[in-house]
């Protein structure tokens, strides 16, 4: 059950709120339709329930709001405009990723595709599928996690009226199950075909909350009111004279003596009822509009169109006529439904607690509001999407499923063969640099531009399409999901770390002979070297990308570590200087307690020399920034 209550946005200047004081329920087991033309507010409303967009008000989700909830995505289900998954991704690899996300089996992404009718285009790129196919993929996204309300903002939007058809069966099923459907729409004619209840807005405000059958009847198809003690008589004689002039009405008999005409007019009915001396006691348009609470409470006017009993009749409508005394009465046969507006009796914080915290009643015509001003609704807070559950297996499954990481590999490995191959020709160039394929000319071998490529497309199509939060638009700034893509990342930089040096090795032995391909005497230092170097890119690409939110940023940045950072990091230590750190080895074995097996100190020294070159401190210093920036940030949004 969702209970709304006080949805109100902030205000945009000089213009009033998209959304202002709207509270309705969607109850378990009912599918419920927020009806409203574009503008109405209708998408504002369903962001401000899923604490997506900052105002007032709360929302609960079975007696809980959305940030007290464990793992919302398997309690609430959300569809808000087009999936926003990778072009070239399959519709089953993005099903499987999101399973990740959701801690869910992967198997439930295959039975979703069932649900759905999907099975057939699993292997299906997301760019090429069409707008229902597409709908069916978000209603699947939806449903992963097997929720218990869907919350969809127009779902059959741009659909055939089939495809249309097929997704409210859907819908309609789930609510059969005992699950709670609460769905957007512009047509009232959707909203009354297949919900349950319609809620209706308009300009921000609630202007109706209806049963679907009264929605139909009332808003939907206006109708005459009519109330005479020969009901039968007139309803037959209205038939007749309808289907004499080839016109189109239809006539309902109500309980007692009362009529539901559609299709005609107060006019053409009083004169048929004249014409055969008919006693009418009322005859009104009835328009259905359930207006605002203050709007109800007021007197009706007088219906335009009303004809007096007396008039009818032919009778004289003197004041004390019984006849006269009815004349005009509003329309008592079927009462047009006050809106159900939910006036919180008693308020607490709702951070403080776990269920409702507001006691609600109706407010009808019979009970006008009472002027005593309530208390502002608290505010809604964007609350930061929790991050993936098993976020290393979700990092895997996104990198391996799309082929711009296998592209980026190849065309590293193609480039870096080329450039030995020309490298060794000319003779100039040490044995190290020659084997990485690293001219001098070049601030950054290909291994280590494909690897920060790598790492900065880690977060920049995380921002791009952002399928982890997809009801929000941005990706959690989490410490899991940080670290899988270090990790990742880092074992990506390792495995082109090993086929630019295996193939270049290669090549050369193949064009060149043995000489030229041999591996140099310190090849322990220089392969950890050769490790450090491009991991660290990448892991500058992967922390660059999270904190500007961008793939050319985090190139960009990776970039700037030999341009700009390491002339800096040269000039502070080529300054004077009085002390070095010569005889570092021996320093380390003397604080030993005991003698390090194996040479350890040795390692040690070695790798305090890599951190003393220029381009080694260069880019620890700029990897330390930028994990500082990333963390800085999360903790800021975090506190906000």
């Amino acid at each position: 059950m969702i209970q709304a209550i006080g949805l109100t946005s902030n205000p945009r200047q000089e213009l009033p709120p998209a959304v202002d004081d709207v509270s309705f329920e969607a109850r378990t087991g009912r599918v419920t339709a927020l009806l409203g033309a574009q503008g109405a507010g209708k998408t504002t409303a369903l962001r401000l329930m899923l604490e997506i967009q900052q105002g007032r008000g709360v929302t609960y989700f079975r007696g809980r709001p959305l940030h007290r909830i464990t793992h919302p995505s398997r309690e609430v289900g959300v569809l808000l405009g087009e999936v926003p998954g990778h072009p070239g991704r399959t519709v089953r690899g993005q099903l499987r990723m999101l399973c990740a996300a959701a801690g869910v089996p992967v198997q439930r992404a295959d039975d979703v595709l069932e649900v759905v009718g999907l099975v057939s285009l699993r292997d299906q790129r997301l760019g090429t599928l069409s707008r229902g196919m597409d709908r069916r993929l978000g209603l699947a996204c939806a449903l992963l996690a097997d929720p218990h309300t869907l919350v969809l903002d127009g779902p059959a939007d741009g659909l055939s009226a089939r495809e249309g058809g097929w997704l409210h069966g859907i819908l309609r099923a789930h609510a059969t199950q005992g699950g709670t459907v609460l769905f957007s729409t512009a047509d009232p004619k959707e909203a009354a075909r297949t919900a349950d209840r319609v809620v209706t807005l308009d300009a921000g405000r609630l202007v109706a909350d209806q049963e679907a059958g009264d929605f139909a009847r009332t808003r939907l198809r206006p109708r005459v009111a009519v109330r005479s003690p020969h009901a039968a008589r007139l309803g037959t004689l209205l038939s007749k004279e309808a289907r004499a002039a080839q016109r189109s009405i239809e006539v309902v008999k109500e309980d007692g003596n009362r009529l539901s005409v559609y299709g005609s007019t107060c006019a053409d009915i009083g004169e048929t009822a004249f014409r055969h001396g008919i006693l009418v006691h009322q005859l009104a348009d009835e328009i259905g509009d359930a207006g605002p609470a203050a709007e109800a409470a007021a007197p009706a006017p007088e219906p335009a169109g009303a004809v007096t009993a007396g008039d009818a009749a032919g009778a004289p409508t003197g004041g004390d006529s019984p006849a006269g005394a009815e004349a005009c009465a509003p329309a008592e046969a079927e009462p047009v439904p006050a809106p159900k507006n939910l006036v919180p009796l008693a308020t607490t914080d709702p951070v403080a607690t776990t269920g409702p915290v507001t006691a609600t009643a109706p407010i009808t015509a019979a009970q006008p509001v009472p002027a005593v001003p309530s208390p502002l609704p608290p505010p809604i807070y964007i609350r930061p999407a929790r991050g993936p559950l098993r976020p290393l297996r979700y990092e895997l499954r996104r990198a391996a499923g799309v082929g711009t990481g296998y592209l980026t590999m190849a065309a590293v490995l193609a480039v870096s063969a080329v450039l030995c191959v020309f490298l060794a020709r000319s003779g100039h160039t040490p044995q190290a640099h020659l084997l990485a394929a690293w001219p001098q000319e070049l601030p950054l071998p290909p291994a280590a531009l494909g690897a920060g490529l790598l790492g900065a497309l880690a977060f920049g199509e995380e921002f791009r399409h952002p399928a982890l939060a997809a009801d929000r638009g941005t990706v959690p700034r989490r410490l899991g999901l940080l670290s899988a893509k270090l990790i990742v990342a880092a074992a990506t930089a390792l495995l082109l770390c090993l086929l630019v040096l295996a193939s270049d090795a290669a090549l050369l032995h193949l064009v060149y002979g043995e000489e030229v391909a041999r591996v140099p005497a310190d090849w322990l230092s220089l392969g950890a070297s050769w490790v450090a170097l491009v991991a660290g890119c990448a892991w500058a690409g992967v922390l660059a990308g999270g904190v500007f939110r961008s793939t050319t940023a985090g190139l960009a940045a990776v970039l700037a570590v030999p341009i700009l950072v390491v002339p800096l990091v040269q000039k502070a230590l080529e300054g004077p200087s009085v002390r070095s750190a010569a005889g570092l080895p021996g320093r380390l074995r003397d604080l030993a307690l005991v003698q390090w097996p194996f040479g350890v100190e040795r390692y040690l020294a070695g790798g305090v020399r890599m951190v003393a070159q220029p381009v080694g401190s260069a880019l620890m210093l700029s990897v330390t920034a930028l994990l500082c920036a990333y963390l800085l940030t999360a903790m800021r949004g975090r506190a906000r």
